[in-house]
């Protein structure tokens, strides 16, 4: 699944356009690289969003392409 899709569908971010957009700026990091929106997620990639001033880190932990409000958290877990 693309990096920006996975974003919007584990609402990580509220849109598809502001998580593609934040790729573009260079704001969000896969495994301590800047990465593009077109990036394949894998299951144990580390992504870091910085946004404002806060950083938040999180590790993938499953890929679906269709989840409900109250699963979406379980497809990440949030690292210190």
């Amino acid at each position: 699944m693309r990096l920006d899709k996975y974003l919007k569908v584990s609402r990580l971010m509220k849109r598809r356009t502001v998580a593609n957009e934040a790729c573009d700026a260079g704001r969000v990091l896969v495994n301590g690289k800047v990465a593009r929106a077109s990036y394949e997620v894998k299951v144990g990639d580390l992504i870091e969003m910085t946004l404002g001033q806060k950083t938040m880190r999180v590790r993938v932990a499953a890929v679906l392409e269709h989840t409900t409000k109250e699963a979406a958290a379980d497809m990440y877990t949030v690292e210190p």
